[in-house]
């Protein structure tokens, strides 16, 4: 039997999330869109105490799996799909809703702990992670820095180089980064880090491309610009310069080594990918959360105006505009049993390649469609400034492109499918 029951003290946290995405986040959303670079300084306060509560669960919970790698003993799983990674994907669609601009704002570690944690040691786990998980201190974000000017989905293309100093034993970054999710707020504002990627062997291709973590303060990094956007306009996106940064020896996540170019050699690349199994689930929840808020808003509307959705009826008795809400409805729900699959099989500790591409691609489609149908339905309205739904439809866009585009997703998903490598199935 399938449970999609959530235990009591996720309950509690949806409820506060719920609280802070009506009351908080709706009434800054136009206003935070319309001023781009200003931060959301409510918001984030009132989110730092949930999220480093549940940043130390997650660190604690890492403490237990080295323990019981250590002993032999075989790991203990929790059964369904209530515990920690579909309680943050829940947590995601709850904000999203709200607006997804500022909920990319979260102080956490976001994409550049889920890095850490995807190849990271315990020790690198406990030096970088515990300051996202004390909420007596000030926040701190993590941000992971991937695409450059001339490498997007085509991560072999990134040219920050990431050289050895053997006198120093310091790893030196060179290169740039851009759009940057959180970066200034990592970087410049907070006691953060982030993930970037760089090569030590250019010729090495992937097998070369190797995760380094940068500290806050870090001399040699700086904000080149802070991007101007066509949505999620509240959500701090930087582009970065790395002139002769230098980090410690062991801030590198995975080996160092790249001379075998065998399956092995690239296990540290592989590994760090494991980052997008997890954080594309995430991206999908945000996506179904923004088109729910659509959806809600246009049937207000529609409610508003005396039109209101039979669902009794048959359906030959319904309006176009009535089939097209319940298909959307339909569409909906699919695409979060889809996501909510991809986010268990994580808590499970099972491979979710597939479904994580699957639920992401289905999502980010589905949820700019929806979106961008409710725009037309309410007509001229629905695309004026004065209500929400044409920001929504702006907002929706971003999770169709990052964290693997619309066609990247579908590439991966017919490689897993009919078992095709990159080189038999290229992009």
């Amino acid at each position: 039997m399938i449970d999609f029951s959530l235990p009591e003290r996720i309950q509690n946290q949806l409820q506060m999330a719920e609280y802070v995405a009506r009351q908080v986040m709706r009434p800054h959303a136009r206003y935070l869109d319309e001023n781009e670079h200003e931060r959301p300084h409510e918001y984030i306060k009132l989110m730092w105490p949930i999220m480093a509560d549940m940043q130390a669960r997650s660190l604690e919970r890492e403490r237990r799996k080295a323990e019981e790698a250590a002993s032999g003993k075989a790991p203990e799983r929790k059964k369904g799909p209530s515990s920690y990674f579909v309680g943050m994907m829940h947590l995601a669609e709850m904000l999203a809703w709200g607006d997804v601009g500022q909920y990319l704002c979260t102080p956490s570690a976001l994409l550049g702990g889920t890095a850490i944690e995807a190849v990271g040691t315990l020790e690198q786990k406990e030096r970088f992670l515990s300051r996202f998980a004390d909420p007596n201190q000030p926040p701190a974000w993590g941000a992971m820095a991937m695409t450059e000017p001339g490498a997007g989905s085509d991560t072999s293309a990134i040219s920050t180089t990431a050289t050895l100093d053997e006198e120093t034993n310091e790893w030196v970054l060179n290169g740039e980064k851009i759009f940057i999710t959180n970066g200034g707020l990592a970087l410049e504002e907070s006691n953060g880090l982030c993930v970037v990627w760089a090569t030590v062997d250019k010729s090495a291709g992937r097998a070369g491309m190797k995760p380094f973590v940068v500290e806050a303060g870090t001399p040699g990094v700086k904000v080149a610009k802070a991007e101007i956007k066509h949505g999620i306009r509240a959500s701090d996106t930087v582009a970065l310069v790395f002139d002769n940064c230098r980090i410690p020896y062991d801030n590198i996540l995975g080996s160092a080594e790249v001379r075998d170019r065998s399956a092995a050699s690239k296990k540290g690349f592989k590994g760090a990918m494991k980052t997008f199994d997890a954080s594309r689930p995430i991206v999908a929840a945000t996506a179904i959360g923004v088109a729910r808020a659509a959806l809600e808003l246009t049937k207000e509307k529609l409610a508003e105006a005396g039109i209101e959705i039979r669902y009794d009826a048959p359906p030959h008795e319904m309006t176009a505009i009535e089939r097209d809400i319940i298909e959307m409805e339909a569409e909906l729900k699919a695409t979060w049993l889809l996501t909510l699959r991809a986010g268990s099989m994580m808590d499970q500790g099972e491979p979710n390649a597939l479904e994580s591409s699957m639920c992401k691609a289905k999502a980010g489609d589905a949820g700019t469609r929806i979106a961008h149908r409710c725009v037309e339905i309410l007509g001229p309205m629905g695309y004026s400034r004065e209500w929400l739904v044409e920001k929504l439809a702006r907002d929706a866009k971003i999770a169709d492109l990052y964290e693997g585009t619309q066609e990247i997703n579908l590439l991966i998903v017919a490689r897993q499918v009919l078992n095709y490598s990159s080189s038999e199935l290229p992009a």
